[in-house]
Order: C-alpha cells, then sequence, then structure tokens
C-alpha cells in the first residue's frame, strides 16, 4: 500500500516531468517588489567577487567617488542597519548631480565628506554578508547595470511612476513637465487641507514650487494609471497593491479617485476596486500566493522592518529575506494555470522585477541621461539616479546583465507588451521609455527549474510576525 506522503511527491513529481517542458507565449503573472532607497554603488559591492574581478568588466560597481572638493573618497563599510538616512529631496539630487549645464550631464561629485569618520556619510556601501540574498538572486538570474528611477526625489513621486507612469496631476500637466516632487505629508485623495507640497515645471526649475492644498479632495487625480489599462483590458486583468495600511505615502492608489473613492470626509477610500485591490498587509503576498490567488499584476511594497530603509525606529535588516522569501513562495508553489489549453506553474508563467524606489542619497557614480536641457521639459525632472534592478523567471538567463538604459517607465512598457496592451498607452513614462526589458526573457526556451533562495528569515517568521505593520519609513 502506498503511503499518502509517497503518493503526493508522485503526483508532484509527475506534475513537474509534465510541465517541466512548457511553453510560454506571455507571463499570466508580473510582479513588481519594491524596495526602498538604495543605489548600486551602496547595496551591491558584493558582485564584485574576488579582489574586485568582476567590478567593473561585468558589473558596473564602483567603490569610490569624488567629493565636492574634487578628492576621491573610497567608499567605507556600513551594515544594512546603519540608522543614517541621507538627504534625497530633489534638492539633494541637484546639489549631488552638480549639473554641467555645457552639457547637461551631472557631474556627480556635490557630496560632502563632512560625518564620513563616524559613519553619517553617503560615501559608503553595506556589507556583502547582509545581504547575500540579494547578490545570489541577481547571479542567478537577471542584473541590470542602467536602471534609473525615472524621477529626481523621494518615495511618494517614486511610487506615482512605478504605477502610474507619473507624478503629474494630470495627463496634461505630464505633458508640460509639472509634477509633484515631494512629500509634504501627502496621502493623495485623503490629504488634509491646509498642507503644503512641492512641485517642479520648466518655468521654475531647478526651483520648486509650493502648493498649499485649500479644500480636501485638491489631490485626488483622475488620470490613468497602469491599473486602468488593465481593468480596460478584454478581458479584464486582475491586479493587487500590497502596501503597509490603506493610507501612507507608498499607497499610489490613494492618489486615483476612480479607485479611492474618498468618502464625504476624505478621510477613507471606499472604492469597490480599492477594496478589492489594495491590500494592506503586505504578508498577504505570501498566503495569496499559497492559495492560489496571485493575480495578473502585482506591487508589494515592504512594511518597514522588512524595507532597505535606513534609519526609522530600528535598524532595518529584513529586506533581503524578505524579497527572496516572496521569489521562494512562487517558484516552489505547486500552483497552476491553464490558458488556451496550456497549463503552466507558478513558476513557470511569472516574471519578477525587484527594484528600489530611489537612491536613498548614497554615493553611486552612474550620472543618469536627463531627457531634455534645463527649463525646456521632462529633463527638469527626468531620470534620476541609479537604482538596483533584478529580474527573475524560469526563463532568464543565469547571470545575465543588461547594459541597456532603463527606468520605471521600461517596466510599465514591459507589462503594456506581456499583455498585448500597446506599448507607451499610458503616454507618460512607459511612452519616454526607450525600452521594454524584454531582452531578459528567453520564452522558446525551455523553463529553467527553480533553485530555492537560501534566507535568514524564513517565510514563516513573516508569516507569524506580530509586529505592527508600519510605512517603510517617512520619507
Amino acid at each position: 500500500m502506498t503511503k499518502p506522503g509517497c503518493a503526493f511527491v508522485f503526483l508532484f513529481t509527475l506534475l513537474g516531468s509534465i510541465l517541466g517542458t512548457a511553453q510560454i507565449s506571455n507571463f499570466q503573472h508580473v510582479v513588481i517588489i519594491f524596495q526602498e532607497n538604495r543605489s548600486p554603488d551602496n547595496l551591491f559591492q558584493g558582485l564584485c567577487g574576488t579582489n574586485r574581478s568582476l567590478c567593473p568588466s561585468l558589473y558596473d560597481i564602483r567603490d569610490y567617488g569624488y567629493d565636492n572638493t574634487g578628492k576621491k573618497v573610497f567608499l567605507t563599510q556600513i551594515s544594512l542597519g546603519s540608522m543614517y538616512d541621507p538627504n534625497h529631496s530633489h534638492a539633494a539630487f541637484m546639489r549631488i548631480c552638480d549639473l554641467d549645464t555645457a552639457t547637461n550631464q551631472c557631474k556627480m561629485d556635490g557630496l560632502t565628506t563632512v560625518g564620513c569618520g563616524t559613519g553619517q556619510c553617503s560615501f559608503t556601501y553595506v556589507n556583502p554578508s547582509d545581504v547575500v540574498p540579494y547578490t545570489t538572486l541577481a547571479r542567478q538570474y537577471g542584473w541590470n547595470n542602467f536602471m534609473f528611477q525615472t524621477n529626481q526625489g523621494p518615495s511618494t513621486p517614486a511610487h506615482q511612476f512605478i504605477f502610474g507612469g507619473t507624478s503629474a496631476p494630470s495627463a496634461a500637466d505630464d505633458s508640460a513637465a509639472t509634477f509633484i516632487t515631494e512629500l509634504a505629508p501627502l496621502y493623495g485623495c485623503l490629504t488634509p487641507p491646509k498642507t503644503n507640497y512641492a512641485m517642479i515645471s520648466p518655468q521654475t526649475a531647478p526651483s520648486e514650487y509650493n502648493v498649499v492644498i485649500t479644500q480636501a479632495g485638491s489631490t485626488c487625480f483622475t488620470r490613468d494609471t497602469m491599473a486602468t489599462l488593465l481593468d480596460q483590458h478584454n478581458p479584464p486583468l486582475s491586479w493587487k497593491y500590497y502596501t503597509p495600511g490603506a493610507i501612507n505615502f507608498w499607497t499610489a492608489p490613494d492618489w486615483i479617485q476612480p479607485i479611492c473613492q474618498p468618502n464625504a470626509k476624505f478621510t477613507r477610500c471606499t472604492g469597490p476596486e480599492f477594496i478589492d485591490s489594495v491590500d494592506p498587509d503586505p504578508t498577504d503576498v505570501l498566503t495569496d500566493v499559497a492559495n492560489c490567488h496571485l493575480r495578473n499584476m502585482v506591487w508589494v511594497i515592504p512594511s518597514a522592518p522588512y524595507s532597505d530603509h535606513p534609519g526609522g525606529k530600528r535598524p532595518n535588516t529584513g529586506g533581503p529575506s524578505w524579497v527572496s522569501s516572496i521569489v521562494n513562495a512562487i517558484g516552489q508553489s505547486g500552483c497552476v494555470d491553464t490558458v488556451n489549453g496550456q497549463t503552466s506553474t507558478y513558476w513557470q508563467d511569472t516574471a519578477i522585477f525587484i527594484t528600489w524606489d530611489d537612491w536613498g542619497g548614497w554615493y553611486d557614480h552612474e550620472p543618469p541621461t536627463l531627457l531634455s536641457l534645463p527649463q525646456q521639459g521632462q529633463g527638469d525632472y527626468q531620470y534620476g539616479f541609479r537604482v538596483p534592478l533584478i529580474v527573475v523567471s524560469a526563463y532568464t538567463p543565469a547571470g545575465f546583465v543588461s547594459n541597456n538604459r532603463n527606468d520605471f517607465g521600461s517596466i510599465l512598457r514591459f507589462v503594456e507588451r506581456n499583455f498585448g496592451i500597446r506599448e507607451g498607452a499610458l503616454n507618460f513614462a512607459d511612452a519616454r521609455a526607450t525600452n521594454d526589458l524584454t531582452e531578459f526573457f528567453r520564452l522558446s526556451q525551455a523553463p529553467r527549474p527553480f533553485q530555492v533562495i537560501p534566507t535568514p528569515l524564513s517565510r514563516e517568521f513573516f508569516l507569524r510576525d506580530t509586529r505592527p505593520l508600519e510605512a517603510p519609513d517617512t520619507d
């Protein structure tokens, strides 16, 4: 008589052999894991290998820079849990960039070494032993040497760009290169009156100008987002935005009136789509994967202890385990999708993009390519500094490195192409992007078997964690 456990193993092995050569024309699921506040030079020195033999020949990561006096400064090591939080506002971007108006290129030499002796300095890198799961993912799958955040500033606009391709109040404002640039604090449709927020336009650049909210709902916008395109798809495609709390800087759907549909007092979002598709507990992504409820399009925002944001109430060190736990959950899932008679597992039909919302004020040596001359358009706020990008799928060659220049609009462009939506359909950052990241995938090849990413903290740790959920930080 066959034992139940043996029967399960036999069936799972049989399923694996049947699906092992499954071919797909597109992914059924796209997952964006959005981490916090790091640059490649700061977070990924571990990719360089022994004696830095892989840098910069393979990985474009440098361990030194130049300060505002022209002095060469080598980066010093800190822990991932460092409490120092460098300035990463739009003003900080302009200072660090040190724009050469003759070439319209950042000199990347605006940082000071004041405080470096005490670790209170941007010329630092994270101890590679603290982020082994990240470097493992980058080596096993895909890495982009030239991924830039779209905006030149902190988290609020960055999350607007990854969700909808712009932080402009309207399509007309985006066309006129007028963007919300700072926090304030802002809660989208739920922002209270008498709140100040900063914007930039070609008329004021490089300076910003302040706007005062005179009535509730003033920052409740009706412009399209990626959710709009998914909703309008025939048939409609599902999406979910996992975030630590329905109301915070990082909950991008808060800003969109058709999704939020605020109550009369503008104190909470009541829209059916908001209730269905905005999940105020990021750990639910692990449960949804386990229960075979992964939506077509997913954004995952971390709770503070699982973010890579420095400072805050405590050292934040759970990020590498958190990200890898999501990847492991998808890679090990027994869930299957059947489309047009073709069956594939979650691992075989999910594309995962791991990136960081902004550079966090840390040093990075690569200058961004600005989209236009000062006071002449998008270049007054696009692009920002480099952020890491890891691309994970069963069809991504091991150790693949791209040298194409990408931004958050490139990810949105991939989503559009993958789901049969016209590339650039939003006419925002997706239309301005020149690449769609398809180079990371070989869909004509057999899917690679999944290999578990070892992590200090397990999936069960995150599911059992009883600490209150917190927004990643205050900036």
